[in-house]
């Protein structure tokens, strides 16, 4: 069945190549493809291994999970996993060195060990750690998952790498199933290449990407649905709050960030299968490994996961091979994502002076609820709960170019390049009666219409705010913290929870907007 499956792609890989000829440039031809007799033996013998790490509670499962409901399918706990206790012959020490958008607080979650026990001949930030930092970390993880890179970062998020790729060019050249589907979105009808950059735009998720995932569980992309496939249901999560071709694509974003942000952060450390198992992910993975690794434990039990993960044959295959060759020499153009010494602009608070606001939500979810914690809320005074007008201003934190607009969207691009892949980028979330178009230049303070609860899912009238560089959400309270008018934020010990700091006074987040939630901008700020 491997090597069939090797055969298809092969082939697939051929086309893919001679429409990448045509679209884009600087390509890798796919290289050998063969299996050796080594590598199979290797192979099983990493399975044999983690097959016993493995707490069995079902029998496998070789399908995709059908759920009768979202809820059917618990969500892994993010929390770190308990440090596993030493053995009598202490392992040799891992020799990491640190990846682009690490921190001292994550690497000790991720390797299981206090922060005082890693090491460095540099001195180690307390904020985000340089890419290239050797570190020195007691090995007491034990034996985990497979700790193979498949995807790299700037291949998962919206990044520089995806830029001159274009998904209607590619789905028309391939000629699937994808090239002549058709979905109404509210508006006006999309097409399959179009609903494909919208899910990629929204959550910031490669398209490419995307394209591999739908390809991977349905063939839409290279050929006609397969048989056992529901069309409805082409990512192969069976959900009838996911039914169609953009809700499973959100879908599949949504999870692909959680392992990647939740990865990233330090709030996830080992996989939950669809079967139940339990697996503890390898502390040297990439964040887009992980990303994809999380995404089809959320599909399958262990051993198809396993299948799935095999990076001669399982998903890498499709993407770097199969699809778009050669992922690492793209990566290596424009990683690392966040350079040397990253700090955030200067930016303001997101009101006009004067006006009283409240501090309603500390760092959640982008985009979705799930994922990135890059996002704040403020709501204006009022004295009225709910979704009711308000005459209060919401303004620019910085200024910038104006990238994209939607129903309540606003994203500003700060380098003004006219790409939100690429430099610092603030979204906007909730935005009524605005005259701001795709073009436009706005300067900090300019407004730029006022709060609401247009553009997504709310219960009352709030701004919704959150940043980005170089295509990835960057944590509003993480190692390189959303700072506004000299106020910091911090984490709570959940979602939505939190404070901002300055000079000793602190603000906490609360959807009640208290007393200890006001804030306000004065002529006395620093900015």
């Amino acid at each position: 069945m491997r090597k069939s499956r090797a055969l298809k792609l092969s082939c697939c890989a051929i086309l893919a190549g001679l429409a990448t000829a045509v679209c884009s440039t600087g390509y890798i031809t796919p290289g050998s493809l063969a299996e050796t007799e080594q590598a199979e033996q290797n192979s099983n013998s990493t399975a044999t291994a983690l097959y016993a790490l493995l707490v069995s509670t079902s029998t496998p499962l070789d399908q995709p999970t059908q759920f009768t409901s979202p809820t059917a399918l618990p969500s892994p706990s993010l929390a770190a996993s308990p440090t596993p206790a030493e053995s009598p012959t202490p392992a040799p020490p891992f020799v990491y060195v640190a990846q682009s958008g690490d921190s001292l607080a994550a690497l000790a979650v991720r390797f299981g060990v206090a922060m005082e026990e890693i090491a460095s001949p540099q001195d180690i930030p307390s904020g985000m750690i340089d890419a290239g930092q050797i570190f020195t970390i007691p090995n007491v993880v034990g034996v985990t998952g497979p700790n193979e890179w498949l995807v790299p970062d700037s291949e998962v998020v919206y990044s520089r790498s995806t830029i001159g790729f274009n998904s209607a060019s590619y789905v028309g050249e391939m000629g699937g199933y994808l090239a002549n589907y058709r979905e109404y979105l509210p508006s006006d009808w999309h097409s399959g290449a179009r609903v494909v950059d919208r899910v990629a735009y929204e959550h910031s998720i490669s398209p490419r990407l995307l394209l591999a995932v739908l390809q991977e569980q349905s063939n839409w992309v290279l050929g006609e649905p397969r048989p056992e496939n529901n069309l409805d249901y082409p990512m192969g999560y069976f959900s009838p709050l996911n039914k169609g071709l953009y809700h499973q694509l959100s879908w599949a974003a949504r999870e692909l960030s959680v392992g990647y942000y939740a990865w990233r952060d330090g709030r996830l450390t080992e996989l939950r299968f669809a079967d139940g198992r339990i697996l503890r992910l390898a502390p040297d993975l990439n964040a887009g490994t992980v990303a994809v690794q999380y995404l089809f434990s959320q599909l399958y039990g262990y051993e198809t996961w396993l299948e799935k993960m095999d990076p001669d044959f399982g998903f890498a295959f499709t993407f770097g091979k199969g699809m778009f060759p050669d992922p690492w020499v793209r990566a290596a153009e424009v990683e690392p994502l966040f350079p040397p010494g990253l700090t955030q602009p200067t930016m303001s608070l997101p009101f006009r002076a004067g006006q009283l606001w409240a501090y309603t939500s500390g760092p959640h979810g982008a985009w979705a609820r799930e994922g990135a914690q890059a996002a704040l809320d403020f709501a204006p005074g009022s004295s009225l709960p709910g979704c009711v007008p308000s005459d209060n201003w919401v303004t620019a934190v910085a200024s910038g170019l104006v990238v994209r607009t939607d129903k309540g969207v606003i994203v500003v691009d700060m380098d003004g390049d006219n790409d939100e892949r690429t430099g610092w980028v603030i979204l906007y979330l909730h935005v009524a009666n605005s005259s701001i178009r795709a073009g436009d230049w706005v300067d900090r303070g300019d407004k730029l219409g006022n709060p609401s609860c247009e553009g997504g899912d709310a219960t009352a009238t709030h701004l919704h705010i959150a940043r980005k560089y170089n295509g990835e959400w960057i944590s509003a309270g993480g190692p390189l913290p959303f700072v506004l008018s000299g106020w910091i934020t911090q984490n709570g010990a959940a979602p939505y929870l939190g404070t901002l700091v300055r000079d000793g006074e602190v603000i906490t987040a609360c959807t009640c907007s208290n007393v200890g939630s006001r804030i306000q901008l004065s002529a006395n700020d620093p900015y």
